[in-house]
This record gives C-alpha cells, structure tokens and sequence, in this order.
C-alpha cells in the first residue's frame, strides 16, 4: 500500500493505493491517527485507487472516525471501487460513514 495526501479547500485527502491487509493496516490507521488529530479535522479518505481491503480497516476508519468526530471534525469517504463498496455493505458498516461518489462531493461534504 502507498498512502498519498493533498490539502483541498481546507479538507486533508487521503488517498490509499493497492492493498490494505494485515501487513498495511496498521500503517494505515496510524496514519489517520495523525491526520484526524491535527486541525482542520476534516479528512476525506479516496478510495479510487485501493484495490483491497480487509476486515481489519473497518476497525481502522471507525477509530479515525471517532477521533476526528471527538474533535469536532468530519470524515468522508468516497471514491471506492465497486467490490469495496460491496465488502462495506456486507460488513454492514455503510451507515457508519459518509460515502460519497467522487472526490469532489466528499470535499464538499467535509467542509458541510
């Protein structure tokens, strides 16, 4: 997994490439640490380009998310490939997130 990271509009954006599994995850979710835990609070994660997840970073992003909430931020995701998007509605998480279509719809969500 490669992680890349671009400010937009006030809005950190996350971008996670390849695969998150058990060898990334840890990886990953320190990173969130660190972004939801300086202002402006509100990240938005781009799936676009992740290729898989496994259980572990539902546990990753619901730590972020209540981390930066705590904080009285936002996180979004958006951007995820079908078979991401279908492992979220078999975890049964999709309610837990706010997830948006495209870049752009998840900057605005965040700055909302």
């Amino acid at each position: 997994m490669k992680l890349s990271e671009s400010a937009q509009d006030g809005v950190v954006v996350v971008q996670p490439q390849g695969r998150i599994d058990n060898t990334s995850v840890k990886e990953f979710g320190d990173r969130l640490a660190q972004v939801g835990g300086t202002a402006p609070y509100r990240v938005v994660i781009d799936s676009q380009e992740t290729s898989y997840i496994n259980s572990a970073v539902f546990r990753a992003l619901l730590i972020a998310r209540k981390q930066i909430e705590k904080a009285q931020g936002r996180l979004v995701l958006c951007a995820m490939p079908a078979e991401i998007m279908r492992l979220f509605e078999i975890a049964a998480v999709t309610d837990a997130f706010v997830i948006c279509h495209n870049r752009d719809e998840g900057i605005a969500e965040a700055r909302a």
